[in-house]
């Protein structure tokens, strides 16, 4: 299955290796043991600062399968001010956009703020699932990946 619009090239076939260890890298942080739903705040929350459409409607797709709360995704984007979100989520999402907006930096701050809620070695993890997702967001917008239709991604599950 493409996700490549008819006019750009499809990165899927003609690098498919690339595709898979890409995909392998970002099944390594669920692996671990971090939350399914906690990656995908991340993952939605990246892909939103990123501008990628395709990763934000898939990403909202997935976590819609895993059952979160519509509400909860619809809040993501104003996380900060909602009440719904807990302080692993919190401090998952804050450390999400320290690694996303790079240029801004990584502060002490964010750093203490995710060394409280989890241990170093699924800070690792989740510094990994971060670079996986802004990996994906660059080949999506890059290539104009369609976002996948509600009906498609369930048919496909």
């Amino acid at each position: 299955m493409s996700h490549a619009r008819k006019d750009y090239p499809d990165f899927r076939a003609l690098a498919p290796d690339i595709y898979e260890r890409v995909a392998a890298l970002g099944q390594l942080a669920g692996k671990a043991g971090l939350e399914k739903e906690l990656l995908e705040l991340v993952k939605i929350r990246a892909s939103q600062i990123n501008g990628c459409a395709f990763c934000v409607q898939f990403h909202l797709l997935e976590a819609e399968r895993l059952g979160m709360s519509i509400d909860k995704l619809n809040l993501l984007v104003v996380w900060r001010e909602a009440p719904q979100f807990s302080a692993r989520e919190r401090a998952a999402l804050a450390w999400t956009e320290a690694l996303t907006l790079l240029p801004d930096g990584v502060s002490d701050e964010s750093y203490a703020q995710a060394s409280a809620e989890f241990s170093e070695k699924e800070l690792v993890y989740l510094s990994s699932a971060v670079a996986v997702i802004n990996v994906w967001n660059r080949f999506g917008v890059a290539f104009r990946w369609t976002p996948p239709a509600r009906q498609a991604a369930r048919a496909a599950s």
